[in-house]
């Protein structure tokens, strides 16, 4: 048969029920059940069939079962009622909007641009790997419940990320569906005149990479997608866009290229069309999108008649980075031969010289590669403000980067943390939902103020344990139906009969002790670590008494031999029929999947190599759940475990023998298993209760739950990082951007006059031979400040703890007042330290750049020290 060439034909509704139109193409009804239940009442079976997707199941219903339903009144009704309770959702007042009245004269932002190389809103839009996107799109989704004004940009994939598959010897197979935007909730941006809005690139070789946009609606949030398979671009251009992290360096470029400086354009086009205001902050979601600052700068220079310094502070004051990576493999760099290609010569961004753009991504460091572009470089030199995502990760990250900062110390660097939370409409259970609401109406009050929940929270300890011990069961239930259907057809891939695979109808049990593993599978994340000891694995898996069940799923990078490597050796082992049972892996890890895990696990396991886990959020999904989480202390465990609400799994910190390492912390979580999770699991009452387990289980749910909300995540970062990065752009821009002038002359005098800044003498008064507490230390310090005033710079007494050596902790630092000035730039400071706490103390002076431009002291990496 020669080959066909396909198009969707979407259906018209009749006008009794066309509303569901608009509610299929907001993905609101990804999280919102009473939308989801009035498509699945269309076609139940249907519904199943095109995996719970409105659009798809729209136009896989016939003519005459829409005029059906349209004459049906009591269906039209429904329809009406959920449209109306669209329409309020989207126009009423929600946190963000009593929070920006509250702020009076001093504003809020009106707009934040939202960018991140990866979506993970619903099944039906797969646009993710792994945690970065599932994070995003809990960001998205999170700041629409509570009225954020975000906008979000990223690129439309065609083919994704991949599909997962397994062959006969249990080697990951790929492949690459091709997606339809139009069988998705998407909808193309266009000009007035209907032709398609076009953002274009100018590339080597007189090439054009050219883009058309997709809009998703999140909820409130619009999703501007980009998508070069359009018309008028080679193949090559094309296939920019084609996979999610494919191709080589080259396409990877040009894929964050089109990502940032195309991402600026189309905000541009979206703001000319729709009226919506320009954004006023800027977010890069990791360092992928870290040129939309560039685009940004261009823009400035040209339109504005900045300098590139002034422009680059400008951008800076308004942006925001956050980094998520814990390892340097992870980031992104470019052969610096190459960024010249793209932004040198004929190609060079009015305004943006291209010795200027590779200083700003130099790895100018001890152990930097001064022949790369490092991404999170650029990131961090291109936001004013940058963050971690858990506090353990703000201070690796702060470790890792502390050498484009010297002379601070790492706790000085200027990168802070906010930790991850989770979306809890997308990820916990209806069941689980309908079991709370009806004691704490915790969704709602949620919404309303996501920063003051705790007392909603707190009720559900109160929960009557046998309904939860009841619900846990259920859920536990769906979660081996599900399993068992996904290893059979697993295995059906993998080329065996149907007829041979009546075993996979008994594999699991829902009234066993059941563990969760998933995640991405790069080597730190160490998927095979309960394998090191594989017979006794075998012997807690199938203890006549106290038996545990492990579900397992996760992808590796098409490019990782290595991850491929690791799950062909759990498939393998979960194969052995002494065991396939109690384990199972399950191929194609995806968010479908996973709304079926995270609820059906009685533990969730996470066995990182510590520090590598930036922030991990299945384990708070699976806690959301009911789940207890048995954990390495790493990302967000690391700083909310409390002894109460899971199992800290203990580290071989120091050991430098990873195997040895490996050997160490294997036979932990084994002991842990045997000794304290399946005991207490098991440990019921006369009514079959597991007191003590469910005690743990409320208490987690009760205390966890606030936290880990992603409503929480994103009123932080409104309140700490948008809300900050607002009002420094404001400052700069009044007035023809006379602040980032002056910024930009402020920092180039201090760069300038720095090798003349001193301290030159330090003496001290006030304390006796054996000082005490409450007792002031005077410090005077002469210093020169060459060129510079004393109005440029703050002189600092830091003290702390001195614990031998040079080293000073728990610092703490006191702004000295200047008491004289003689000729030639030098001058007297002073100021006083009361003594607080006993044992060795230390202190210095130091000389550090003063601007009210300046988001931290440490910003310049400027520092003159005693």
């Amino acid at each position: 048969m020669k080959a066909i060439r396909r198009f969707s034909v979407r259906p018209v509704l009749p006008p009794r029920i066309a509303a569901l139109g608009d509610l299929a193409m907001n993905l609101r009804w990804s999280w919102h059940p009473p939308v989801r239940d009035l498509f699945e009442s269309i076609d139940p079976q249907r519904w199943a069939e095109v995996g719970a997707d409105p659009v798809a199941l729209l136009s896989a219903t016939s003519v005459e079962r829409l005029d059906e339903l349209a004459a049906d009144e009591g269906f039209a009704v429904r329809v009406d009622e959920a449209k109306a309770d669209l329409d309020r959702y989207l126009g009423e007042d929600r946190w963000y909007q009593r929070f920006s009245a509250e702020q009076g004269d001093a504003g809020a932002p009106r707009s934040i641009a939202y960018f991140s190389p990866e979506y993970g809103i619903a099944a039906a839009l797969p646009q993710y790997s792994g945690g970065l996107g599932i994070l995003a799109g809990d960001h998205l989704k999170s700041a629409s419940d509570i009225g954020v004004p975000i906008v979000g940009v990223g690129l439309f994939y065609k083919t994704g990320y991949f599909r997962q598959s397994l062959n006969r010897d249990g080697w990951q197979q790929e492949t690459y569906p091709v997606l339809d935007p139009d069988d998705l909730p998407l909808s193309l941006l266009r000009e007035e005149d209907g032709t398609p809005s076009i953002v274009t690139l100018r590339l080597p070789g007189g090439r054009e990479l050219r883009a058309q946009v997709w809009r998703a609606q999140v909820g409130r949030v619009p999703l501007l997608l980009l998508d070069s398979d359009v018309p008028g671009n080679d193949d090559a251009m094309r296939a920019v866009t084609e996979r999610l992290y494919g191709g080589g360096g080259e396409q990877r470029l040009q894929q964050e290229l089109l990502l940032g400086m195309g991402g600026v354009r189309a905000l541009r086009l979206w703001s000319r069309l729709t009226g919506a205001p320009a954004p006023d902050v800027y977010h890069s979601n990791e360092g992928h999108a870290g040129f939309l600052a560039i685009e940004r700068i261009s823009e400035l220079v040209t339109g504005y008649d900045l300098s590139f310094d002034e422009a680059l502070e400008q951008v800076r004051a308004a942006t925001v980075f956050t980094t998520h990576t814990p390892v340097p493999a992870g980031i992104d760099r470019f052969e610096r031969s190459l960024i010249e290609v793209y932004f040198g010569g004929d190609l060079a961004l009015p305004g943006v010289p291209v010795d200027r753009l590779l200083e700003l991504g130099a790895e100018k460091y001890e152990g930097g590669d001064p022949a790369v572009f490092n991404m999170a470089v650029l990131g961090l030199h291109i936001a004013q403000r940058a963050n971690g995502v858990s506090k353990l990760h703000g201070v690796v990250s702060r470790d890792m980067f502390d050498g484009l900062w010297p002379g601070f110390d790492s706790d000085e660097v200027p990168i802070t943390s906010i930790t991850n939370g989770v979306h809890a409409p997308t990820w916990v259970d209806r069941k689980v939902y309908d079991l709370a609401s009806s004691h704490a109406d915790v969704l709602e009050q949620d919404a309303a103020n996501p920063l003051e929940t705790r007392d909603a929270w707190s009720r559900l300890a109160d929960l009557p344990r046998a309904d939860v011990w009841t619900t846990k069961r259920e859920l536990r239930s769906q979660l081996v139906d599900e399993a068992r259907a996904r290893v059979r057809a697993s295995w059906i891939e993998r080329g065996a009969s149907p007829a041979e695979l009546g075993w996979t109808d008994e594999i699991l049990d829902p009234d066993v002790l059941t563990i969760g593993f998933a995640r991405r599978v790069p080597t730190y994340k160490r998927l095979t670590l309960m394998l090191r000891d594989p017979e006794r694995l075998k012997k807690i898996l199938t203890d006549p008494e106290r038996p545990v069940q492990i579900v397992i799923a996760g992808k590796s990078h098409p490019a990782d031999d290595t991850g491929k490597q690791l799950i062909q050796q759990m498939v393998r082992f979960t194969d052995d029929p002494e065991v396939r049972h109690r384990i199972a892996f399950l191929p194609n890890y995806d968010i479908a999947m996973a709304q079926h895990l995270y609820p059906g696990c009685d533990v969730w396991l996470n066995n990182p190599l510590r520090p590598f886990e930036a922030s991990g959020t299945s384990g708070m999904k699976a806690a959301l759940n009911g789940a207890l989480n048995l954990s390495i202390l790493d990302g967000w465990w690391d700083e909310w475990f409390d002894g109460q609400n899971g199992w800290a799994i203990p580290t071989a910190d120091g050991v430098d023998d990873p195997d040895r390492r490996d050997d160490i912390e294997a036979n932990a979580l084994y002991d842990l298993i045997e000794g304290q999770v399946a005991p207490r699991f098991y440990d019921v009452d006369e009514e079959d209760l597991p007191q003590n387990w469910l005690a743990m289980v409320l208490h987690t749910v009760s205390t966890l739950g606030p936290k880990v909300l992603a409503t929480r995540m994103v009123g932080e970062y409104t309140e700490r990082l948008y809300v900050p990065a607002a009002r420094a752009g404001w400052a700069l821009s009044r007035d023809d951007h006379a602040g980032a002038r002056a910024l930009a002359a402020y920092i180039e005098k201090a760069r300038s006059a720095w090798p003349g800044v001193r301290v030159d003498h330090v003496e001290s008064s006030g304390l006796g031979d054996s000082p005490e507490i409450g007792e002031t230390l005077t410090v005077a310090t002469y210093v020169s400040l060459g060129e510079l005033s004393p109005e440029d710079v703050e002189v600092q007494i830091v003290h702390g703890r001195a614990n031998g050596g040079d080293e000073l902790h728990d610092v703490t630092t006191v702004p000295m007042r200047l008491e004289e000035s003689y000729e030639q730039g030098r001058r007297k400071f002073v100021g006083e330290v009361t003594l607080g706490t006993s044992g060795a103390f230390g202190y210095t002076v130091r000389i550090l750049p003063k601007h009210d431009g300046l988001a931290t002291p440490a910003t310049l990496g400027l520092v003159a020290t005693a």
